[in-house]
């Protein structure tokens, strides 16, 4: 395939990391835009227990930002951490601790994967079209750029949409969303990237939309413990 048609299906896949909940259906994608393909549900339908959990407002601030800050994810494919950026990011870092200490991601899958490219979960819903019933503002150009191991929000496709959704870059193709930088970076995996590429090699099959994204076997978040020090 010719370099400039390789790089627009590029731009279409990340214009598709959008996440569509937020309390909108089918706003965009909380997977990405207007036009792109919404994630698709999980192969198992069973979207784990914090789909009752919903707030009316973004929490209030309650991070401190001079401390460092570290997710450790485990999964049922093994576990990975991620270094979050409180200082770059912090209401988005501050959301996605509160969630955490709530066990929001508790249960929920990767309900999307594209092994070159991305992998997303945060949906409580496993369908794309879920979130936590706020949303946070945007915390764009932080210094931090998209490569392999960034963990970044997932949105509608509009500014100041983030909620739960988020993904982690897993090969070459998530570099050219730096073309068209709409997902806030809040951290990066420093620890089990093994598991993030063992979760990226999850087989999978067309969706709806048919993009080959839909996992054909349950990948699913079991805890996320939050670290401060």
């Amino acid at each position: 395939m010719k370099k400039n048609l390789k790089a627009l299906s590029i731009l279409l896949l990340g214009t598709a990391i959008v996440a569509a909940g937020c309390g909108a259906k089918n706003a965009g994608n909380e997977s990405s835009g207007a036009g792109a393909s919404t994630p698709a549900s999980n192969a198992s339908g069973d979207a784990g227990g914090s789909a009752a959990k919903s707030w009316s407002k973004k929490p209030d601030m309650a991070i401190d930002t001079s401390k460092t800050y570290q997710a450790v994810v485990t999964t049922t494919d093994g576990e990975f951490t991620i270094d979050l950026f409180a200082k770059d990011a912090p209401e988005t870092v501050n959301s996605f601790v509160f969630l955490a200490r709530h066990n929001y991601f508790d249960g929920i899958v990767f309900h999307r994967i594209i092994q070159d490219f991305m992998i997303q979960t945060g949906d409580p819903t496993g369908t794309g079209a879920g979130g936590p019933g706020y949303t946070i503002p945007d915390e764009l150009n932080n210094g931090h750029v998209y490569k392999k191991g960034v963990v970044a929000m997932a949105n509608t496709g509009q500014a100041d949409t983030g909620g739960s959704q988020f993904f982690i870059g897993t090969g070459p193709s998530v570099e050219s969303l730096s073309q068209l930088p709409n997902y806030t970076i809040f951290g990066e995996i420093s620890g089990g990237m093994d598991v993030v590429d063992k979760i990226a090699a999850t087989p999978v099959e067309k969706n709806a939309q048919g993009e080959p994204s839909k996992p054909t076997q349950s990948v699913s978040i079991q805890n996320v413990e939050i670290k401060e020090s």
